[in-house]
């Protein structure tokens, strides 16, 4: 029964072989067909490089395959021989570019992957062993690892963030070889202590590349698929850590291109949410170094929100860490970008919110000087999401217990708001802020008020003094009589 399903298989030769060898051929010959495909450049067996307009696969030199019987025909005993001969068939690949190309083997070998799910995840009893964890590996190689070309996701990672993305045309097959490799690693008849060994580090790696995928479905795939490998492979967790810590690096300080660092950061997020206290020095590190660091690139509201989440996850963890993410985001203060400084200021409300008293008396002179700043903004956006800080109780409550500092830092971009702010609806705002500030200190208003008109007084007599002199200067100039190629002071009109 064996043998004659087994001689169905596709073959090099039609030399004879027995059982073993002829599961064996197929995955071979897929191999070999893949790397005289991609060309003189790729070295490697098991992941053909391919390079095109698009990330597509190449052109199968296998002119025909045929279907296996189906895993319901044969007993339970041949079950796992099936279900390698099935793999190794899927190993052959071809070119979704053109739709109208090899449609009948394509759809042989999409009818196959959907066996394969299926009895993937009705396994039972039936145990994955060392033969089908490396056919699993072998395959999801073979179709899924490739190289994408050197301008590939150029036109993302820039300030438009609504640019339509880009659909892979192979999708409908990725899909299930996707859905087979992540039924199978969460499969319960897996083998963890073998896995491990075909699922290892360069397996991991060349899944992380493929987070630089322009369709969002394929890096939505991977993201639960690298959250199921982190979850279930607990000796990879501290190389994924590193590996995902080293494209996070690339992208801030080399390149400014990675189409999954929003994946990447929800990933990492749940990561955060299960570390132990207290946190080890690895993981501030993490902080100080990875996060912070990416609210540097021009694209930070692609992956603003999973940003801003890692980063509250880190103070709920610890507070006392609240002083050094506030500081890390005024030194990257978007000063000429409008849109993130919004963004900013909507983080670190969420920061103020969790950080506890003696954190933030360490930066609250900074801190109020950049909120004095962008409440005197020309943007009315950015001036008004500044007043909104008041609007909550915890942040008052800060505030209110160190007003002797603040008021005195924030009191002159509240009245130069009043005097000569264009918007309305700010000007209404700066109103209630000092009619708070008037409530909770009024001794103290007034004397920075008093303050602030002296200053103001100063201000005005210097300005005055300075263009008495210019007056003078020029006058004594203009009686100079012109000799040679002395530069003449013209007075302006």
């Amino acid at each position: 029964m064996l043998k004659q399903f087994l001689s169905k298989l596709p073959r090099k030769t039609s030399k004879p072989d027995s059982d073993d060898s002829s599961r064996e051929d197929s995955p071979r010959a897929a191999g070999r067909n893949n790397r005289s495909n991609a060309g003189s450049s790729s070295g490697r067996t098991n992941s053909a490089k391919r390079t095109s307009s698009s990330a597509v696969f190449p052109a199968s030199t296998v002119s025909l395959i045929e279907p296996l019987v189906p895993f319901k025909d044969v007993p339970s005993s041949e079950k796992m021989n099936l279900f390698m001969s099935k793999l190794s068939l899927c190993c052959v690949t071809f070119d979704f570019t053109d739709p109208g190309k090899d449609t009948v083997e394509k759809d042989v070998k999409r009818r196959t992957l959907v066996e394969l799910v299926d009895f993937v995840a009705s396994a039972g009893s039936v145990r994955f062993g060392e033969p089908a964890i490396l056919a699993m590996c072998k395959m999801c190689a073979i179709n899924l690892f490739r190289v994408f070309p050197p301008n590939y996701g150029s036109n993302r990672g820039g300030e438009n963030d609504d640019d339509e993305p880009t659909f892979d045309p192979a999708w409908p097959h990725l899909q299930l070889v996707y859905e087979l490799l992540l039924k199978f690693i969460t499969s319960s008849c897996l083998d963890v202590k073998v896995a491990k060994k075909y699922i290892d580090h360069s397996f991991i790696l060349r899944l992380l590349e493929l987070f630089d995928s322009e369709d969002p479905r394929e890096r939505d795939c991977l993201k639960t698929i690298l959250h199921r490998v982190y979850g279930k492979f607990m000796v990879h967790r501290p190389y994924i850590r590193k590996s995902i810590n080293n494209l996070f690096y690339r992208f801030v300080f080399e390149t400014e291109k990675l189409n999954g660092i929003a994946e990447l950061l929800e990933i990492y997020g749940s990561v955060i949410s299960g570390f132990a206290l207290p946190l080890k020095e690895e993981h501030k590190i993490f902080l100080w170094r990875v996060l912070i660091p990416l609210h540097k690139p021009k694209s930070m509201g692609v992956y603003f929100q999973h940003l801003s989440y890692c980063v509250t996850q880190f103070i709920e963890k610890e507070p006392k860490l609240g002083s050094i993410v506030i500081r890390g985001l005024l030194k990257y203060w978007p000063i000429t970008n409008s849109q993130k400084e919004v963004m900013f200021l909507g983080e670190l409300e969420e920061i103020l919110e969790a950080i506890n008293m003696v954190e933030f008396q360490r930066v609250m002179v900074p801190l109020f000087w950049r909120i004095g700043c962008c409440i005197n903004s020309s943007h009315f956006q950015v001036a008004e999401r500044a007043h909104f800080l008041w609007n909550n109780d915890h942040i008052v409550n800060l505030i209110a217990h160190n007003r002797q500092v603040i008021l005195p830092i924030i009191y002159p971009a509240l009245e130069r708001n009043c005097q000569s702010h264009w918007n309305q609806a700010v000007l209404n705002l700066t109103h209630n802020v000092r009619k708070m500030f008037m409530e909770m200190d009024e001794k103290l208003f007034l004397s920075c008020h008093s303050q602030f008109k002296d200053e103001e007084a100063m201000l005005s007599s210097a300005a005055e003094k300075r263009k008495e002199a210019w007056k003078q200067l020029e006058q004594v100039a203009s009686l100079q009589p012109v000799i040679g190629n002395t530069a003449v002071l013209v007075s302006p009109i």
